[in-house]
């Protein structure tokens, strides 16, 4: 059976915050609120955790799920980023996008895409997302919550209670969120490509 939270959107208690945080530490899956519909998470060193959440959602072993950075500059611990793609990042983040980039060797290489060796990074713009990734000090493996036959993210933390219960160790209900994935945007190579139109607004990108 999960933990149920219930924190404040736009100033979570830091108490709960710490404790999601222990969870996570401890091998827990997550699911929490984003910009972009509820997500779900786990440590990305966490091999045992990576295999729930494919799992839950039904996904191929080798489908990639997405580092979750606090800011710009811990992304940029793990993608090499280009001056050019820089600016669009740093004008861009926080915000409803995952970007693809070629990843460092920060990166645990099961994560990377095999042949193109990139990965997915993104900085919510949600308040409670982001706090608790300060309180876990480290990215999150994170992917929307988007379950089986479903198109669209999770976006009401009760339904998710009564689907998911039994099988994730904490929920953190931030209240009912919008249900459109996050756009996503390939910075790997010299072209920008969009690669899924989702929430964040991609005329920036075209």
């Amino acid at each position: 059976m999960s933990q149920y939270f219930q924190v404040h959107p736009e100033n979570p208690q830091a108490r709960l915050m710490s404790q999601a945080a222990a969870i996570i530490r401890e091998g827990g899956v997550v699911v929490y609120p984003t910009d972009s519909g509820y997500a779900i998470g786990s440590l990305a060193g966490n091999k045992r955790a990576l295999e729930r959440i494919l799992q839950i959602r039904q996904l191929d072993p080798n489908h990639h799920l997405t580092l979750m950075c606090r800011d710009l500059s811990e992304l940029s611990v793990y993608a090499r980023v280009e001056n050019s793609a820089f600016r669009l990042l740093r004008n861009n983040t926080p915000g409803s996008y995952t970007f693809i980039l070629r990843g460092t060797k920060e990166v645990p290489r099961r994560l990377l895409n095999a042949k193109r060796k990139t990965i997915g990074l993104r900085v919510p713009d949600s308040r409670i997302a982001l706090t608790l990734l300060d309180a876990l000090g480290e990215p999150m493996l994170s992917g929307s919550l988007i379950l089986p036959g479903n198109n669209v993210a999770e976006s009401n933390p009760e339904v998710i209670r009564d689907k998911l219960e039994k099988q994730i160790d904490l929920i953190i209900d931030g209240g009912v969120v919008g249900e459109q994935p996050t756009s996503v945007i390939d910075l790997s190579d010299d072209t920008v490509q969009v690669l899924r139109q989702g929430s964040g607004d991609v005329s920036v990108f075209l």
